[in-house]
């Protein structure tokens, strides 16, 4: 499933005016333009206390997921928005509406569910958290009661995972709040071209990567990449890491999104794990992109091969 199309555009900057029950009010009724900067004093960016997912499966044990005062930027337990349909159902039971049809629910844990992507190939795949979670622009996924998405969907789609994706190279990714159809976090494992591997590596021997987060943002490390037949090169920024350990969201937020003053629902991220001719090479590209960058781009779709 790739997303397409325009996404009701979320005010994410006016939550830090708001707070309880009127504030989430007011947020939801309103209406504006994405952008503008967040202070580091930013509420909807300080630690907070998570609650117990009302979506674990029984006997999974307890999930972290958005307390109360996220859900006007994450999303409420009770929507209804057609990819969470098929997380009700594969958690609970819970059928679907018609004319939507039940999803093949493929692997099922605590924090995450995988599902076929469209069009349902070998290589095409979602993993969609168990917890109400609209997408990028949640402030949840920023702090350390969010799951760790992005090694969840590498250790499944690598090679000898639970559902590895068929395809010499993988290609991680997730659209921003302006390219997405559906209002449930889910992140794209799919393929990924050759010509976009090999030049993430000739980018690396010419030292145009960042190695350390905190230069992620620095225009050095701003490359373009050849995508999809006829889209053209589009502009991403490229961090090199050793592994998937850290919260990809916090840094993209920290580094990148802060300082410039930009908004994270604009954003898309990808994660390339570096492939040679003996396989995984053990580190990992990641790339982002948005509407700000000369080139740039809001969506992930550029780069993924689903059929």
């Amino acid at each position: 499933m790739n997303d397409s199309g325009n996404a009701r555009e979320v005010p994410r900057r006016q939550f830090v005016a708001l707070s309880g029950a009127v504030g989430a009010a007011a947020l939801l009724a309103g209406a504006g333009p994405l952008g503008g900067a967040a202070s580091a004093a930013d509420p909807a960016h300080a630690e907070s206390p998570a609650d117990s997912c009302p979506t674990s499966p029984p006997g999974a044990g307890p999930s972290s997921c958005p307390p109360a005062q996220f859900q006007p930027l994450c999303g409420k337990p009770t929507d209804k928005d057609p990819l969470w349909n098929d997380v009700q159902f594969c958690v609970h039971g819970t059928v679907p509406p018609p004319p939507q049809l039940k999803p093949n629910c493929l692997k099922m844990s605590a924090d995450y569910i995988i599902l076929h992507g469209m069009p349902e190939t070998r290589h095409n795949y979602l993993l969609v958290p168990t917890c109400r979670i609209t997408g990028i622009e949640c402030p949840f996924l920023e702090t350390s009661g969010a799951a760790n998405y992005w090694d969840d969907a590498w250790q499944n789609a690598r090679s000898g995972g639970s559902v590895p994706v068929q395809y010499p190279n993988i290609g991680l990714g997730i659209n921003s709040a302006l390219s997405r159809q559906l209002q449930q976090l889910h992140i794209h494992m799919a393929g990924i071209r050759p010509s976009t591997q090999a030049r993430l590596q000739d980018l690396e021997k010419m030292s145009r990567i960042a190695t350390q987060p905190s230069h992620w943002g620095s225009p050095q490390y701003q490359a373009a990449i050849t995508g999809a037949e006829g889209s053209g090169d589009r502009t991403y920024r490229v961090l090199k890491l050793p592994d998937l350990g850290q919260n990809l969201f916090t840094l993209l937020y920290r580094y990148v999104v802060n300082p410039a003053g930009l908004d994270m629902a604009r954003q898309t991220l990808i994660v390339v794990p570096k492939m040679t001719a003996a396989g995984f090479a053990g580190s990992f590209y990641v790339l982002s992109s948005d509407d700000s960058l000369h080139d740039g781009t809001t969506t992930c779709d550029h780069l993924l091969v689903y059929r």
